[in-house]
């Protein structure tokens, strides 16, 4: 499959979900609450910030409302055309490949990179650009699938992202969802050697022990809450997303005290067992 995919270029057109805005706009409050907690800020005034993947831009604008400069980038064209009419007066839309950037060299505060490199061609493409346009004090947010989480999020199907090219695509036949799966999904280590050159701090456990704090309270139930760190941290493996934050340079967060903080993932793959304080 790899040697055959074509980019999405019209991926609001496919998923109905890029176009409800109120889901999309309860998202992009909580990447700004994870990016407020690592860089301890309260708005993102005077920054500079980067959608990648923004199509139709509810996400964007929500970045540019909170006080950040802020560029989308897509190759969704039909996405495209609809952040510019609502949104074109807050935030500069360009239609530009992830993959090559047309945005200078570390001249990015804020990056958001939310469920996107599994569309992608290239994904490690995709990251050197990331690693590229990031300023060295900057923060890239991660939101990353999971292929080992059960329920495959795009389609509804539970176990799809498990299965190999040739049976997820006749899986996806024979349950009416489409001729071929087009997503590619990477485990947790593998998302690690993808993000290898960045200092990586996880707060999917964080959002997990304390939903209210990052306007997660629509996705995680309010028992999860009261479930014990060590158990929730058994079930990482298997959790549909990971939240990560990436650094440039060695760094920490900078917001307050937690009561699960963010676990420090490392830099080139290393283990780091250390934690937030």
């Amino acid at each position: 499959m790899a040697g055959k995919r074509e980019q999405q270029s019209a991926y609001s057109e496919i998923q109905a979900a890029m176009l409800d805005e109120q889901s999309r706009r309860r998202k992009a409050a909580k990447i700004l609450a994870v990016i407020g907690h690592a860089l301890g800020r309260d708005d993102l005034s005077g920054l500079r910030a980067l959608d990648v993947g923004c199509s139709t831009g509810f996400i964007a604008d929500e970045l540019a409302l909170t006080g950040a400069d802020t560029v989308g980038v897509d190759i969704d064209e039909p996405g495209l055309a609809k952040a510019r009419e609502r949104f074109g007066d807050r935030v500069e839309f360009r239609l530009a490949d992830g993959q090559d950037l047309p945005i200078e060299t570390e001249s990015m505060d804020v990056i958001v990179l939310n469920h996107v490199y599994e569309h992608v061609v290239d994904p490690v493409s995709l990251v050197a650009e990331m690693r590229r346009v990031l300023k060295p004090g900057g923060v890239l947010y991660l939101g990353l699938g999971n292929r080992l989480g059960i329920m495959e999020p795009h389609y509804r199907l539970p176990f799809l992202s498990w299965l190999p090219q040739s049976a997820a695509d006749r899986y996806m036949r024979a349950t009416g969802k489409g001729t071929e799966y087009y997503e590619t999904f990477r485990t947790r280590p593998g998302l690690r050697r993808l993000f290898a050159d960045f200092d990586l701090w996880d707060y999917t456990l964080p959002v997990l022990a304390d939903a209210k704090s990052f306007a997660g309270e629509d996705v995680v139930p309010d028992w999860v809450r009261r479930v014990p760190e060590p158990v929730l941290a058994a079930g990482l493996p298997l959790v549909p997303t990971y939240i990560w934050v990436a650094y440039k340079r060695p760094a920490r967060p900078l917001g307050s005290t937690l009561r699960v903080p963010p676990r420090h993932l490392g830099r080139n793959g290393a283990t780091d067992p250390n934690s937030a304080s």
